[in-house]
């Protein structure tokens, strides 16, 4: 049996901040990531998206990567994990929740090109 997909962890749009007002947002780095997959479809194979509500606890990143780790954007990693990638681990799992480092993990796991500096 093969290793489950990767899963990617973003924020639905259009949530509320209490200490904001009533204004409605969204995260930009949870947007510029459903851009890359929105422009590299192959993704799609590789990668599970998994859409959360803004308010925490964000109980299925907490169950897998411990209630410190549940910022997003955020990336899960099964299978080998390549040597050098930026990675953190918790709870036993390989993850990424640093945009940039999301984004040099998904040109080096995947193969899309980088951001240009």
């Amino acid at each position: 049996m093969s290793d489950p997909k990767d899963v990617l962890f973003i924020l639905q749009t259009d949530y509320a901040d209490p200490a904001h007002g009533g204004d409605l947002f969204y995260c930009e780095h949870c947007v510029l990531l459903e851009g890359v997959m929105s422009a590299f479809p192959e993704l799609a194979e590789k990668i599970e998206v998994r859409r959360l509500k803004w308010p925490r606890p964000r109980k299925d990143v907490v169950d897998l990567l411990g209630e410190d780790n549940q910022n997003l954007p955020a990336l899960v990693l099964y299978g080998a994990v390549e040597d050098g990638l930026p990675v953190k681990e918790a709870n036993g799992v390989h993850f990424v929740n640093d945009k940039d480092d999301l984004l040099e993990v998904m040109a080096r796991r995947y193969g899309i090109s980088r951001p240009h500096p």
